[in-house]
C-alpha cells in the first residue's frame, strides 16, 4: 500500500522540541503524573463492539464516533492499542487518542487485546488480536461507517508493536481467520514502539526463540503502508537506536516513514506532558491530512 503523492509538511526525520524534555534518565517523567491517563478518567465511548471471542473471553472496540456520524458513511478509522508490555496496562489510557481524532471526523477505537498476565497467551497472541481487528474492520466497514480502505492503526510501546505487527508479521494469525480479508491497514502510527525485539531491544525473553518472527526491526519489506514513529532519544526501555535503525531500514526498503524524535525523552514521553501530547496529536494529524484522510 502506498501513500499519498500530496505534498508532505513533516520532514522524514525531525525533532520534537515544543516543551521542555524530560531529563535523560527519566527521572522528570517517571515521578510525574500520567497526565494522558486523568484524561482518560472524563471521555466515555459512543458505543462497545465485540470483535473476537476467546472462549468465554470477549474481546471489545472502545468506539469513538465523531459528530454527524451514520451508518453507511465512509469515515476514515483510527484504530489505537494501548501498550503494557503486552501483560497489562489499559485500553482506556488510550481514549484520548481516540476521542482526539473523533473531534477530527474518523471513527476512532481503543481496542481490547489477550494479555499475557493471562496464562498461556503470548505476544503471539497479542498480534494475532491486532491482526483480527483489521480484519473485522473491514470486513464491517459498513456498519461502522467506515472506509476500508482509510484504516489508521495506532499504539503506544507494545501496542505500537501489535500495531506494526498488523502490517508486518504475515501468517501469524488466528486458526479460524479469514485471511482473504486483508490485515494490513493503510497507514501505521507507532508511539514509542517496541520495535526490536531481540537481546538489544524489549522483550526478547517474552518472545521466545522464535522472536524475530514478531521483530518489526527484522521484518521489514517493501510495500509497506506510509508510516510515522515517534521516539524519545532518552527512551531505555523500547531503546531509541530499535527505532533509528527500523526507520532507515524502511527509507531503504523504499517506504515512506518519519520519525519524530523528542531529545532526551524517556519512555512515553508525552504522556506526561499535555502540551507535548497536544504537540503529538498535531504532528500525527499533519501526517494524515498529507495523506487526505483528515
Amino acid at each position: 500500500m502506498t501513500g499519498s503523492s500530496k505534498a508532505n509538511p513533516v520532514p522524514p526525520c525531525a525533532s520534537l522540541s515544543s516543551a521542555p524534555a524530560a531529563d535523560k534518565g527519566g527521572g522528570q517523567a517517571r515521578k510525574s503524573a500520567n497526565l494522558v491517563d486523568e484524561l482518560g478518567t472524563h471521555l466515555t465511548p459512543t458505543r462497545m463492539i465485540v470483535y473476537r471471542t476467546h472462549g468465554d473471553h470477549a474481546l471489545r472496540f472502545h468506539v469513538f464516533e465523531p459528530e454527524g456520524w451514520q451508518p453507511g458513511d465512509s469515515r476514515p478509522c483510527f484504530l489505537t492499542i494501548h501498550g503494557g508490555g503486552w501483560a497489562g496496562g489499559s485500553v482506556r489510557r488510550f481514549y484520548p487518542f481516540a476521542d482526539h481524532f473523533a473531534k477530527l471526523g474518523m471513527v476512532a477505537i481503543s481496542m481490547e487485546y489477550r494479555l499475557t498476565a493471562k496464562g498461556g497467551i503470548t505476544p503471539f497472541d497479542c498480534v494475532r488480536d491486532g491482526r483480527s481487528a483489521v480484519r473485522y474492520l473491514r470486513s464491517h466497514a459498513k456498519d461502522l461507517g467506515i472506509d476500508p480502505q482509510r484504516i489508521v492503526v495506532s499504539g503506544g510501546s507494545a501496542g505500537a508493536h501489535v500495531a506494526a505487527g498488523t502490517a508486518l508479521f504475515d501468517g501469524i494469525d488466528a486458526e479460524d481467520e479469514d485471511t482473504g480479508i486483508p490485515a494490513v491497514p493503510n497507514v501505521l502510527v507507532l508511539y514509542y514502539p517496541v520495535i526490536d525485539t531481540s537481546p538489544e531491544g524489549y522483550g526478547h525473553a517474552k518472545c521466545g526463540p522464535r522472536w524475530q518472527d514478531i521483530s518489526p526491526l527484522h521484518r521489514i519489506k517493501s510495500g509497506m503502508p506510509p508510516t510515522l514513529v515517534f521516539h524519545g532519544a532518552g527512551d531505555t526501555v523500547t531503546p531509541f537506536k530499535g527505532a533509528r535503525l527500523f526507520h532507515e531500514g524502511m527509507l531503504q526498503a523504499g517506504n515512506r516513514c518519519e520519525l519524530i524524535v523528542h531529545e532526551n525523552g524517556v519512555h512515553g514521553y508525552f504522556l506526561y506532558d499535555l502540551s507535548l501530547f497536544a504537540e503529538v496529536m498535531k504532528r500525527t494529524a499533519s501526517f494524515l491530512m498529507s495523506l487526505g484522510y483528515l
